[in-house]
């Protein structure tokens, strides 16, 4: 099944089924495109919270309004796991988990390989700059702040680039994309962080990977992982 939906201001953006990691009665989990919003904002381009509304509601038959609630957010040019909740139930349990650091997160992402350490750990006291829609990461806490933190090691080398490896501990505004900012080696293609380049596809080598969580209802383990685009240097990770 494919399912198609335009809008004036976007070009057609479909939702197929190998895109779907998993979906139950409470849950939908799926493999975000890279330059996919995951909500509408000013631009008035399609969002997967639509693209996935309208893939249940015609899939199921469904009339009126679909229930679905996003649980996890990733960035535009990022890709990889969004998880949307059917349920009012499943959304709040969700909710909690989140608050709680009960969903464990990894990320996989590009660099340069300059960067020699193969493990380690970022942290520090992130500040979002609203105009500029961005995070910066501070030492010491300053005001409006929130500390963060995430662990990273080094999965392969490819050529001049390296593949990493990252698990959020806490999940603060483009927390990966600042942290590694920060450190002078920012994610490939990342300009508003720093890169020289960017890509063709006006993404970003950063994707989520895996989560791992307790389902909200039946509390079963759920470990979920997302294949990264074909594109590029990510098809050179294939191999790891």
């Amino acid at each position: 099944m494919e399912i198609s939906l335009t809008k004036k201001s976007s070009t057609n953006l479909n939702l197929i089924e190998s895109e779907i990691l998993y979906e139950d009665n409470h849950l939908i989990i799926i493999n975000k495109k890279t330059g996919v919003l995951v909500q509408g904002d000013i631009t008035g381009d399609l969002s997967l919270i639509e693209i996935v509304k309208d893939y249940l509601k015609k899939k199921y038959n469904k009339k009126g309004n679909v229930f679905l609630g996003l649980v996890n957010r990733i960035d535009r040019p990022t890709s990889g796991i969004v998880i949307f909740a059917k349920t009012s139930k499943a959304l709040s349990r969700m909710n909690k988990k989140l608050r709680n650091r009960e969903i464990k997160k990894i990320y996989w992402l590009i660099i340069s390989n300059k960067f020699h350490s193969n493990y380690g750990e970022i942290k520090g006291w992130f500040k979002k700059n609203k105009k500029q829609n961005k995070s910066y990461l501070w030492d010491e806490e300053v005001k409006n702040s929130k500390y963060g933190s995430l662990l990273f090691k080094k999965l392969k080398n490819l050529d001049n680039y390296s593949l990493f490896e990252v698990e959020l501990i806490t999940g603060r505004h483009h927390q990966i994309r600042c942290s590694f900012s920060k450190i002078g080696y920012p994610v490939l293609g990342d300009l508003k962080y720093g890169s020289k380049r960017s890509n063709k596809d006006g993404g970003i080598y950063l994707h989520s990977k895996e989560v791992e969580f307790t389902h909200p209802v039946s509390e079963k383990k759920i470990v979920i992982k997302a294949k990264t685009p074909l594109t590029g240097l990510w098809s050179a990770s294939l191999s790891y």
